[in-house]
């Protein structure tokens, strides 16, 4: 089985709870971990791949044969992702020109989200400029959206003044200038998180649908580990495991991604969830539903 994990943790644990089955492990090492998402979708790649949950409704949405593990790999607050350098702030938002690496990626879903729900924002009032394309084949930004110049990147645009805000995480650059546009960035995050009852998710585990029928016991065996590994990390407040603890952050994921024109669907939670069991031959219950 081939796996790609950023979290040595839960790839850890995740291997010896598969070579104890008998199962053959081999961990990839790609980094960052988004860039085996293709692969991953095409068949080509991993077996168990941790990948942005957005990443995860695009292929449900067109069909392709991949399930959840429902396993957290990464949950962040993500208001103070939205950066500026000026004196702007979340309430400029409406026509200036915002940079986001990809209309699909996880962090500007949410935080598009916020401005929509929070900010009372009208997504098309505002330029937004995009750097790459999304990691399953057959999306194209919506019409509304302006893509960068080839060899265009985010962090050099911002810094030089050619986007007004940029919504970053980890590509965020070192700079004293740049400021966060919410104010309080931090606190309004926990207050939205006390309010809807999760951190957002970004990251999760998903799997082939050849590796769950071919190799469930061995699947399950993972489950089991990464839950434990994930209950005793420092995270383990904001990384929920199991169906029931991901129901929430993926329907408002997925909401946000369908008013955001990222999926052409509307995908359901037990959509989702009724793909993974019967691939692996369980029930709900068997994976924290």
């Amino acid at each position: 089985m081939k796996v790609v994990l950023g979290r040595d943790d839960l790839a850890a644990a995740a291997e010896t709870a598969v070579k104890e089955t008998g199962t053959p492990f081999e961990r990839l090492d790609i980094r960052p971990v988004h860039k085996a998402s293709r692969g991953f979708l095409d068949g080509a790649g991993a077996d168990l791949c941790e990948l942005a949950i957005v990443t995860l409704l695009q292929a449900v949405a067109q069909g392709r044969k991949v399930l959840l593990l429902p396993v957290t790999a990464l949950g962040r607050d993500q208001h103070q992702t939205l950066v500026t350098l000026g004196r702007l702030t979340v309430h400029d938002v409406e026509g200036h020109t915002v940079g986001v690496r990809a209309w699909s990626q996880t962090t500007g879903v949410w935080v598009r989200g916020f401005l929509t729900e929070q900010y009372g924002v009208d997504l098309r009032t505002i330029d937004w400029r995009t750097y790459e394309g999304a990691h399953v084949d057959g999306y194209d930004d919506p019409s509304w959206v302006t893509r960068a110049p080839q060899g265009a990147k985010l962090p050099a645009d911002f810094l030089q003044g050619r986007v007004d805000f940029g919504i970053m995480g980890n590509e965020l650059p070192a700079d004293d200038r740049i400021r966060t546009a919410i104010d309080d960035a931090r606190a309004v995050a926990a207050q939205w998180a006390a309010s809807t009852g999760f951190t957002p998710v970004n990251h999760v585990v998903g799997m082939t649908e050849t590796a769950a029928r071919e190799h469930a016991p061995a699947l399950l065996a993972a489950f089991d580990a990464m839950r434990t590994a994930a209950a005793a990390a420092p995270t383990a407040a904001v990384d929920p495991v199991g169906f029931a603890a991901l129901r929430a952050p993926f329907t408002r994921a997925a909401a946000y991604a369908l008013e955001q024109e990222v999926i052409p669907r509307a995908v359901e939670f037990d959509e989702i969830v009724d793909r993974t069991c019967a691939a692996l031959g369980v029930p709900a219950s068997r994976l924290g539903g």
